[in-house]
């Protein structure tokens, strides 16, 4: 008789096989977790058949789920409302003078941009729309423009709100809230490791950013406050979060209504653009929610193998420092990560790594951090790279290897910021220990 545990390694072989024939990640690991579950379980398939008939629904009336529409609208309405324009106005007056200073203010923008967005793909394309042309036109190099508007993409859902943090906190049973303000801090050290990449790109190689002309102290003002409303929006919903005023669902309801009374405001919105602004956000919920189905499906038949349980026995048990576990798990996600989609790779292994970080003591809000850390290396790596080959639509005579070229001082850039959050956990751990409760 094949062990239980056995089983479930068969059942991530074949969800692996479904998923290179193309099948969609939710629809795998339900097919995938609800066979297994019929043959771990011992009712078999009368229980797998009552799960499936009332978990999905139970699950997805769950009320902390309704952040994901809510903050997926409101990036939708920034956009939209030329948020992003007024950031990179604002960054490109203050910053753009610098050798290398469009970069600088992409790299400001994106970060102020991720904390309207929680999508890191909206943020490449909306991003590269407004800065790409702006770097080439001032005759940046193509590898030093592309790189930027990737890798700044990729912050899309460090900072907060973040789509990926809630579907890690639904996965592990963790705060919403707590994972937000975790992403706070080492979203802002991210974003200037990446300023710092960028001038120490210009140290050797300044033709490939030239200055562009100073901005007057009167541009620079009427910037700042073209920004404002943004900021404001910002400060009050994540802010709220912080000193306990909103609940996240909360704070996702009021940052997507100001985005609407601003778009309004700024007469951004036509009938058909917010019907399409609509759509979108049906579009990407729906897509979320399913893998969270498949997930909820497929989790229970891993936990029920006993595979997690037993890798995390074994690797607890082995004769080294914990720390060298934590790198050999980083190391195994930043290779899946170069042919796996993030939020597959997140769903997929969970499961599995969690009891291992559980049973090594390592705090898993700070974990989800560096989890998300790693997806975001993910979004750059080769062959896969989704905001590369975003930028790569943007740009369609810029060799696909220039952009990978261009983005590699970045992805070193990542691997900086996850050693300094190994050595100081307490710059994720810190905002989420002090908020109010």
């Amino acid at each position: 008789m094949i062990a239980n545990e056995t089983i479930g390694l068969l059942g991530i072989v074949v969800m692996l096989i479904l998923l290179a024939l193309g099948m969609p990640i939710g629809i795998a690991m339900l097919l995938v977790g609800a066979v297994g579950f019929a043959i771990v379980h011992p009712a078999g398939v009368p229980a797998t058949l009552h799960m499936l008939g009332s978990s999905p629904y139970s699950y997805s009336a769950f009320y902390e789920l309704a952040v994901i529409p809510l903050f997926v609208l409101m990036g939708n309405l920034g956009a939209a409302s030329g948020m992003a324009s007024s950031l990179f106005a604002a960054a490109y007056a203050w910053i753009g003078h610098w050798r290398g200073g469009l970069s600088h203010a992409t790299i400001v923008a994106c970060a102020g941009f991720a904390a309207v967005s929680g999508s890191s793909v909206a943020s490449a394309v909306t991003m590269g729309k407004i800065c790409l042309p702006e770097m080439l036109r001032y005759k940046y190099d193509a590898r030093l423009a592309t790189g930027t508007v990737a890798a700044g993409g990729t912050l899309g859902i460090l900072i907060p709100p973040s789509t990926a943090f809630v579907i890690y906190a639904l996965l592990t049973e963790q705060s919403i809230g707590r994972l937000f303000l975790a992403g706070i801090l080492p979203g802002f050290l991210l974003a200037a490791i990446f300023m710092t990449t960028v001038a120490i790109w210009m140290r050797f190689k300044p033709q490939y950013g030239p200055a562009s002309p100073r901005a007057s102290w009167v541009e620079r003002r009427r910037s700042l406050g073209q920004a404002t409303p943004m900021l404001t929006i910002v400060l009050i919903s994540i802010g709220g979060i912080y000193v306990g005023a909103f609940t996240p669902v909360e704070a996702a309801s009021v940052g997507a209504f100001l985005a609407l009374l601003y778009a309004l405001w700024r007469r951004a919105l036509t009938p058909h653009s917010f019907l399409e602004n609509l759509l979108d956000t049906v579009r990407t919920t729906s897509f979320v929610f399913l893998i969270l189905i498949g997930a909820l499906v497929f989790g229970p038949f891993l936990a029920l193998s006993g595979l997690p349980e037993a890798i995390a026995t074994w690797l607890s048990g082995l004769d080294v420092p914990r720390v060298m576990i934590l790198i050999i798990v980083l190391a195994v996600y930043i290779v899946l990560g170069t042919w796996m989609e993030g939020f597959s790779m997140l769903v997929l292994t969970l499961p599995i790594v969690i009891p291992i970080m559980k049973a090594l003591n390592y705090d898993l809000i700070w974990f989800g951090v560096m989890m998300v850390i790693v997806l975001e290396m993910g979004l750059i790596d080769p062959p896969v790279g989704i905001n590369v080959f975003v930028v790569k639509g943007l740009v369609p005579d810029v060799p696909v290897g220039q952009i990978f070229a261009g983005v590699l001082p970045f992805w070193f850039a990542m691997m900086v910021c996850i050693a300094i959050l190994i050595m100081f956990p307490e710059i994720a751990l810190f905002i989420p220990n002090t908020m109010i409760h």
